[in-house]
């Protein structure tokens, strides 16, 4: 057949559906299920020779089988579908395969969709992206700043992660359903923010919720309702829904899957909100969406213009996000990219623009990386990549001394975001965590970088410098972390006796008690298992990606802050008395 165009000759209104087809052939179970495009021979990519579909093939050897969860893939050039494939399993039980047409939850590339669906609104004259967001949802506390749906879709907002914050509250997550009602709670509870709103970037799932009530309210429709009759209908996305209620039955949709040993077991999303996650779709819808951010009717152009200009912050940098899309530069392209994660479930889309390549992925399977894996794909149908040339003889640098990393262990803190990193030096190199984690290599006398990280440590002078984290992406903060003097090895059960007891956080609406176990503390709250938490310095713990720093007052304990990278310095208050 010919190359299945996904430029349809729609309205420019976008009030009819496009009709699309979708004929498959479903081979036998666990093999790859294919459609694959003719090569147009006026195009030299690689995206378009014979060998490309099994160049494809061999990248997901690993996903194809009957006893694993897998991927489908799709892949467009200039608004023609060229390749779609499936690997491995849709639902282990049933034994469906993972085809092009299976249903996948998509996560966060729902960001994409509410930015859409908000400047549908501003361009229909309803609201501006600089009202300030308590205009349309009024329930909302004053945070002490003047919070703009702009901040909300360039998470520039400082608000918290709701997600994070319930997870804290009842300490566990895929177990327990979180309803939009319960996410509004919790964000309604808080009385601060994390920074002060467009004065830095940080990725949380709270904006683009609220920018879905902002679309309900104005549009006087649900949310999911506004988007399917204005967005998904007209460009044709009849395979495209939002999950808003967990309880709904979606025929041929996957099942979600994470590692249990060496095999799997099911870990689906159990949340009911929409606007920051719950998108649902296949690779052919996706692709049919990026053929129309690549190639919009005229009446969309500005619009869809404004989702890849780079959100600004208050001091003038740019960001490398824009309206639902994050922005990057990949072989001196650009590229418009999104993943999702969410349990047991991966997703990617991202588009090569200036080609009009197109690459989308859908996975029932937490354990792989999506951005690494679309990233490979593109590399397959873009070509081998150019291999930079070498410097100069005269200008070449002279080795640095690795050893002199050896110097910079040690624990550090950020005192803007409360975040603890921890350098460990083991076989005479440096890593970035204490079990491990990426090398860091010296650049020279004081400056670093972490193995596979697009950044640069810039040490300072003395015995013992901090550092600065300067990131190669437009828009991120500076960080600066300042040494912190370690604690003894191990701290004895009577010092750590003097932190157990029973806390309250009333943000959270929730009780923590920290019980002393072994060498650690554990932070529990209700009858989960709750976190193990090791010390790094004085009053300060920390376990995975939360700090705990505990408060005196008067010498004595008296209650703590944590500290999660999307939602920082949560307070607890001890309430059986400050020992």
């Amino acid at each position: 057949m010919a190359p299945r165009t996904l430029l349809a000759t729609r309205p420019r209104t976008l009030a009819l559906p496009l009709a699309i087809a979708l004929a498959v052939a479903l081979p036998a179970a666990g093999a790859a299920q294919a459609r694959t495009a003719p090569a147009d021979t006026a195009d030299a990519l690689p995206v378009h020779r014979p060998d490309f579909a099994a160049r494809v093939d061999s990248l997901f050897d690993r996903w194809r089988g009957t006893d694993r969860p897998g991927c489908a893939v799709g892949v467009g050039h200039r608004g023609r579908v060229v390749l779609e494939r499936g690997y491995g399993m849709a639902d282990l039980e049933s034994a469906a395969p993972m085809t092009p047409a299976t249903v996948v939850h998509a996560a966060s590339l729902a960001k994409s969709v509410t930015a859409y669906a908000v400047l549908l609104l501003e361009r229909d004259g309803k609201l501006s992206l600089d009202d300030d967001v308590r205009r349309h949802v009024p329930e909302l506390p004053d945070y002490g700043h003047r919070i703009t749906i702009r901040h909300l879709l360039t998470h520039t907002s400082g608000l918290r992660d709701f997600f994070e914050l319930l997870i804290l509250a009842r300490g566990r997550f895929e177990e327990d359903r979180i309803t939009d009602a319960d996410a509004m709670a919790m964000i309604a509870r808080q009385r601060t923010v994390d920074f002060a709103p467009g004065t830095e970037h940080q990725y949380v799932n709270t904006g683009y919720l609220l920018a879905a009530h902002v679309v309900a309210r104005v549009s006087g429709q649900p949310f999911a309702s506004f988007v399917t009759s204005r967005i998904l209908a007209p460009l044709g996305m009849s395979h495209t829904r939002l999950r808003d209620d967990v309880a709904t039955l979606v025929p041929g949709r996957a099942v979600g899957y994470a590692r249990r040993g060496a095999g799997w077991r099911t870990s689906v999303p159990n949340f009911d909100v929409v606007g920051s996650t719950n998108l649902e779709t296949t690779v052919g819808d996706l692709l049919r969406w990026g053929a129309h951010l690549d190639h919009p009717a005229p009446d969309d152009a500005a619009l869809v213009r404004r989702m890849h200009a780079p959100g600004v912050l208050a001091n003038g940098d740019t960001l490398a996000y824009g309206l639902g899309l994050a922005l990057a530069r990949d072989r001196g392209l650009t590229v418009a990219e999104h993943e999702g994660r969410d349990p047991g479930f991966r997703a990617y889309l991202g588009r090569w623009m200036e080609p009009a390549l197109t690459v989308a992925l859908l996975c029932n399977a937490a354990a792989l990386d999506p951005v690494g894996l679309g990233h490979a794909v593109a590399d397959l149908a873009l070509g081998p990549r150019p291999t930079p040339s070498p410097p100069p003889a005269a200008t070449a640098a002279v080795a640095p001394d690795q050893t002199r990393t050896l110097a910079w262990a040690g624990v550090y803190l950020d005192p803007g975001t409360r975040q603890v990193v921890e350098f460990t030096a083991r076989d005479g190199v440096l890593y970035n965590r204490r079990d491990g984690g990426e090398r860091i290599e010296a650049l020279d006398a004081r400056r670093a970088r972490i193995v596979g990280v697009p950044l640069e440590l810039a040490f300072g002078d003395g015995a013992h410098p901090g550092f600065r984290v300067r990131w190669f992406a437009p828009g991120r903060r500076v960080d600066t972390f300042v040494w912190q003097a370690p604690v003894a090895p191990v701290l004895d059960r009577a010092a750590l006796a003097t932190y157990a007891g029973a806390y309250a956080s009333r943000e959270l609406d929730a009780t923590y008690r920290v019980e002393v176990h072994d060498s650690t503390l554990v932070l529990r709250t209700g009858a989960t298992p709750g976190l193990v938490a090791r010390a790094v310095f004085r009053d300060a713990f920390v376990s995975g990606q939360y700090t705990i720093r505990f408060t005196r007052r008067g010498g004595r304990v008296a209650g703590f802050e944590i500290s999660h990278p999307r939602a920082r310095g949560v307070a607890f208050v001890r309430t059986d008395g400050a020992r």
